[in-house]
């Protein structure tokens, strides 16, 4: 094929060598960028140590179909003088949320405190557990 025929085919289906060089530009240009977001998002997110750290973890429940409340008990793991709130949740067999409830625990000297609470619920319940922690 002679050679003026395949320019005039390359420049007809986009594979001249401008637009190579362009497509590799837009490229690097957007390789530049992702790494700028995810270097960005690892110094906001991980690096960050000013979060304090919340941790709730479910030791207890017990079910009082009877009374329709769930009694639940946790340990909560907050920095010593921090307020924080709870929210709990009391489920059925389906895993619906028959009662609902946010906790608002008082500071103290303490880090690791056990508490507990009672849910009401609207039908019978299966279970009851901390959904989250939050510091207020």
């Amino acid at each position: 094929m002679p050679a003026p025929e395949a320019d005039r085919l390359a420049a007809r289906y986009g594979r001249t060598r401008k637009r190579r060089t362009r497509d590799l530009v837009l490229l690097v240009i957007a390789g530049v960028a992702f790494a700028a977001v995810l270097v960005g998002w690892v110094v906001w997110a991980g690096l960050d140590g000013q979060q304090a750290n919340v941790q709730a973890t479910d030791t207890e429940h017990v079910v009082n179909n009877d009374e329709r409340n769930v009694e639940v008990t946790w340990t909560l793991s907050v920095p010593a003088g921090e307020t924080t709130a709870c929210t709990i949740k009391a489920l059925d067999d389906e895993f619906t949320v028959v009662g609902w409830r946010v906790v608002e625990i008082p500071a103290s000297d303490l880090h690791l405190r056990s508490l507990t609470e009672t849910v009401r619920t609207a039908r019978d319940a299966a279970t009851g557990l901390i959904s989250s922690c939050w510091l207020t």
